[in-house]
């Protein structure tokens, strides 16, 4: 079982070329804290950056939706790290909800890097993917508001 608990496919023989999250996840029956992660952006809480966020000279902004998911992704798991003294990790999650701004132009880059991180339906938390018309700030493409379960 993978470390975020059993996941259930309601087509399990259908291919994960298109889908790879689950459809729900069923909780590890072992001791453990759920930890709901909030709305979680690309930018840094160390030092304020914004990876995936270029300010031109012109003052315009160059946004890459891969670089921020990644960065995304990598934000959540220092959270869940971080909340567990290192116990659990973005591997943990067993619900997410990703907030894209533009559908047409970013979800294929958004769900590449997802893919990445959660390369099969196995191991993949389940997902909903909603497209929104803004986020808190210009800079913002893509984020993820999750839910974890870790083995305490």
């Amino acid at each position: 079982m993978a470390p975020n608990g059993e996941a259930y496919v309601v087509n399990p023989n259908a291919s994960e070329g298109t889908s790879r999250f689950a459809n729900a996840r069923l909780s590890p029956a072992s001791p453990h804290r759920t930890i709901y992660v909030a709305g979680t952006a690309c930018v840094r809480p160390s030092d304020g950056t914004w990876p995936g966020v270029t300010e031109n000279a012109d003052g315009t902004l160059t946004l890459d939706v891969r670089v921020q998911t990644a960065a995304v992704l990598e934000n959540v798991d220092n959270v869940i790290k971080g909340a567990t003294g290192g116990k659990g990790g973005v591997q943990n999650l067993i619900d997410a909800v990703v907030y894209v701004v533009d559908m047409d132009r970013d979800y294929a880059g958004m769900n590449e890097e997802w893919n990445k991180v959660f390369p099969t339906r196995a191991v993949a938390p389940a997902r909903a993917t909603i497209g929104v018309r803004q986020l808190p700030d210009p800079r913002m493409l893509v984020e993820v508001k999750a839910v974890a379960v870790v083995e305490m």
